[in-house]
């Protein structure tokens, strides 16, 4: 009906309106009671906002032109497929005569009651009232009162609306519907968020929802779902939910949910990094800009710094940050269109966070290798019981990101650490947690899916690992899946293991594609160095231990988009 031409739409709605009329004519001549004030909360608007009232589509809004009354009024902007329904329901009186009014401009507006009489006007130019009257059931002590446009018909406006009677339930209910429960995010874009949650139960009944963006009501809905629009890209908020009754009793707030919204052109967080491992002082190093011609990958993670002696970073603890051949290589890799990301740590060495006394000190060393490259991005690869199974290190390392960040707007912080094949183990939940006690604001959380004591089924494990990561960012940090994929890093080992586990460029291929699908932030593998054949050659510096082409597991790692 909504496509059909305007002369046709009009006729099918005047046959509609003309059985309605009949209804409301013959509820007319009901006996009269005495009226209290209007029942209706925020009648005219005037609050600047559209609650308690609730509009279909978010089509609803507040404006100052053209009113009726006072200084604002409701402009519902029907569509071709929504016709900007806005409603209200209150507690009302069993058996009880109801009189409803208000006042109405634009094409085919209607008012009206659930379940009982409606009324409206053709197209006036100005403001006219509409009224009805209806009688409540034996039982009933809610009612929903609405206005609305027609499809395709354009904005409408409305002011003023009473709904004059005796208030429900003489003020005896005073108990609070339920707290909205398991309040989650469904959608995203750059500019919104979609939201839906389990509905509350009232000892009477639950009327509507009110969603709250941190501590400002942004919407008010009657069903359990909602869209937020109006956001900004590459942002988080946070959201909470409450329900009313019919008598205004208001919930607890829901659970919160966090959500930050895409970046202007889509993906998340924004931030996508294909960067495996290639390491200088081990392993007959390839030529960096040879490989990247080869494959097309453009990011390398630099293996590794270290401390050269108390809290001094160098690389392998040994070579200077600058002036040597490290910064001939980051040069000719940059000079080639690529960039690189330092991993900090790493299994074995003299690593920085035992040896810098606090966060401050910490957070200095990682600014030296800041300050040396200019990074976009550094990556802190916490391993073993110095640092990883270490409480103290665990919270110098994350309160020193924290002060770099702060200092370097922009840089991206990464943190890599070992997995179990079902997601984080007890100390890797616990860096989560305090990532998130901290405020340390980690970027990307990316596990190191092998030598975890097993996996035949290499793709299998990496998966179960990185969607049991990404439950715990989840319920750590209230996100919802697409925001805790996109903080999310994978970063595997090609080829055989230290622990003879077999990663073949078909498994590779998988892992590569479940990571596109799910838009995670990182893909990187231990290492370049190693992305040569040698079947049966074993577990070697400078080939996988198994048959492939060379290079094949970095032009694989290429074609990560996220």
């Amino acid at each position: 009906m909504r496509n059909r031409p305007l002369a046709r739409l009009r006729r099918r709605v005047l046959a509609l309106v003309g059985t309605a009329a009949l209804a409301v004519a013959g509820a007319v001549a009901l006996p009269g009671t005495a009226h209290a004030a209007n029942v209706l909360s925020n009648p005219g608007f005037e609050s600047g906002g559209l609650s308690p009232w609730s509009c279909t589509g978010n089509l609803g809004s507040v404006v100052s032109s053209p009113v009726h009354g006072g200084s604002r009024a409701l402009a519902g902007a029907a569509s071709a497929s929504d016709n900007a329904r806005c409603s209200q329901s209150v507690a009302v009186q069993p058996n009880t005569t109801y009189s409803l009014s208000g006042w109405v401009r634009g094409s085919y507006v209607y008012l009206g009651v659930d379940g009982g009489a409606s009324t409206w006007t053709s197209s006036p130019s100005a403001y006219a009232k509409l009224s009805l009257t209806f009688t409540t059931g034996a039982s009933q002590t809610s009612a929903t009162v609405y206005v609305h446009g027609w499809y395709g018909q354009g904005t409408y406006h409305a002011d003023d609306i009473a709904l004059d009677g005796p208030g429900g339930g003489g003020g005896s209910d005073g108990q609070a519907p339920s707290a909205p429960g398991n309040l989650r995010s469904t959608g995203k874009s750059s500019t919104s968020v979609s939201l839906a949650w389990n509905a509350s139960t009232d000892n009477v009944d639950v009327t509507g929802y009110d969603v709250f963006r941190g501590s400002a009501q942004v919407l008010s809905v009657s069903g359990t779902s909602a869209t937020v629009g109006g956001l900004s890209p590459s942002t988080a908020y946070t959201f909470t939910v409450k329900a009313r009754d019919a008598a205004g009793n208001v919930s607890a707030a829901s659970n919160s949910v966090s959500v930050t919204t895409d970046a202007g052109g889509g993906g998340g967080t924004g931030f996508k990094q294909a960067a495996p491992y290639l390491y200088l002082g081990w392993g007959d190093p390839p030529s960096a800009t040879s490989v990247m011609s080869a494959t097309g990958i453009k990011w390398y993670t630099m293996a590794f710094i270290l401390s050269s002696g108390g809290c001094n970073p160098a690389w392998d603890g040994q070579r200077p940050l600058t002036g040597g051949n490290d910064q001939s290589v980051i040069n000719s890799i940059r000079a080639a269109g690529g960039d690189i990301v330092p991993s900090i740590g790493g299994w074995s060495g003299n690593k920085l966070g035992p040896n810098c006394s606090t966060a401050e000190a910490l957070a200095g060393a990682y600014q030296k290798v800041i300050d040396a490259y200019g990074l976009k991005a550094i990556d802190v690869d916490i391993e073993n019981t110095d640092e990883f199974e270490n409480a103290t290190v665990q919270d110098r390392i994350l309160n020193a990101l924290k002060i770099v960040k702060a200092n370097n707007p922009g840089l991206r912080t990464i943190l890599t650490f070992g997995t179990s094949t079902t997601g984080p183990t007890y100390w890797g939940n616990r860096l989560i947690e305090q990532a998130k006690a901290l405020n340390a604001g980690i970027d990307v959380f990316t596990i190191m899916p092998f030598d975890f004591g097993g996996g035949a089924d290499m793709y299998g494990s990496t998966v179960n690992a990185a969607e049991g990561l990404k439950t715990k960012l989840r319920s750590t940090f209230g996100w919802d899946d697409a925001t805790a994929y996109a903080h999310l890093g994978i970063s595997g080992m090609n080829g055989l293991s230290d622990q003879q586990e077999l990663t073949s460029p078909g498994t590779w291929t998988q892992i590569r594609d479940w990571a596109n699908s799910r838009h995670i932030a990182r893909l990187a593998f231990w290492s370049v160095n190693r992305d040569r054949p040698c079947a049966g050659g074993g577990v070697t510096s400078n080939c996988s231990g198994i048959s492939q082409s060379t290079w094949q597991f970095t032009s694989i790692t290429a074609g990560f988009t996220g």
